[in-house]
């Protein structure tokens, strides 16, 4: 049995019913006695999509197609993990709930070729306690923010063994995190998922796609190390309903080749303009429970206006100070609420930028 490998299977649900539907992460184990199969159609595995919101129980049986493997960073060895996409029983047809097949697609389309697109998250998440308050509340409640943010000492960050261990599983896997430190809020953390300095990444054009899912990997993974420490991990835009806290984004920087090149601000430029015309459309697909966090107050534009600017972290949409000394490079999208899918936030952007 020394060629025993477990294979755990990662896959995204319907969410949690009307009132909250952004996907969450569901997984389930198989154990393969003679190492990990290379032929992708060994890979394939059903599931009851009657328990997950995605079928019912009269024709419950689901497909997971994986497409991308990575080391287990949990168990180790020649252990994977498995992000798959959910399919129709047939096996042909993607599942409603299947966004990333349609972000799949999309980037093939030439036009997404040729402009080169890449996006980079900044995932923000908060740490709960079992009494379903923050990490670092007491009795439900917590001095004002401001000493938090990327805080040192006991008194100031909370959670940072379960941010250390995020930190090392998504390296282990090799995931393109680049960054983390601790948010406003007490138990409120945030890590960047995106392109590094100097380090050379797939095609282009497969960007969005691949960045989009390490993200759901590095999801899954701060889920399990928080279980472990018996901690939740909430997504909600907006975990602390009072005004004295910022709530959780999912800030998306985005750029292509002309925006990249010099005299690329111009192209930045025109795509703002694009995104105004297009806010509604955006915030549709950019999270649940979304007007809980874009009041206008703490770092946010309202959710019914659009506005942008320079170094402006109330704007809906900010270009760096250095993007606009140097003339070219990227813009940030500050609308994205902590639980957003990245596929369809990356399909919107790029839907909305190039077409």
């Amino acid at each position: 049995m020394s060629n025993l490998t477990l294979a755990e299977y990662v896959w995204l649900d319907a969410g949690r019913g009307p009132s909250d539907p952004m996907a969450r992460v569901r997984s389930k184990t198989r154990v393969y006695p003679n190492g990990f199969p290379k032929s992708n159609g060994r890979l394939e595995w059903d599931f009851d999509g009657s328990s997950t919101g995605q079928s019912d129980g009269h024709n419950a049986d689901l497909s997971l197609r994986p497409v991308k493997v990575v080391n287990d960073p949990f168990r180790g060895g020649r252990h994977k993990i498995v992000l798959c996409e959910v399919y129709d029983a047939d096996l042909v047809t993607p599942h409603k709930t299947n966004h990333r097949a349609k972000l799949a697609g999309l980037v093939k389309n030439a036009t997404v070729v040729k402009a080169e697109p890449w996006i980079g998250f900044e995932q923000e998440y908060m740490l709960m306690a079992k009494e379903g308050f923050p990490l670092g509340f007491h009795d439900g409640t917590a001095p004002a923010q401001g000493r938090y943010y990327c805080g040192v000492g006991a008194k100031e960050a909370y959670g940072r063994e379960i941010m250390e261990e995020h930190l090392q599983a998504c390296l282990a896997a090799g995931l393109w995190i680049y960054g983390t430190n601790a948010e406003v809020c007490p138990g409120q953390w945030e890590y960047q998922i995106g392109p590094r300095v100097d380090e050379k990444y797939i095609e282009a054009s497969d960007f969005a796609l691949e960045v989009s899912d390490h993200i759901w990997l590095s999801r899954y993974f701060l889920h399990r190390i928080a279980e472990k420490h018996g901690v939740d991990v909430s997504l909600h835009p907006k975990p602390v309903i009072t005004e004295s806290f910022n709530g959780s984004g999912m800030h998306t920087n985005f750029s292509t080749k002309e925006m990249r090149a010099p005299e690329g601000l111009s192209s930045i430029m025109d795509a703002i303009k694009k995104l105004e015309e297009k806010h509604d459309d955006h915030i549709k697909v950019y999270g649940s429970d979304l007007r809980l966090r874009l009041t206008g107050h703490h770092e946010t534009a309202p959710i019914d206006e659009f506005r942008f600017g320079t170094a402006d972290r109330g704007a809906s949409i900010r270009i760096p100070n250095k993007v606009k000394r140097l003339g070219c490079g990227y813009f940030e999208d500050r609308r994205p609420g902590a639980n957003a899918d990245p596929y369809q936030v990356a399909a919107k952007l790029i839907q909305t930028v190039l077409f």
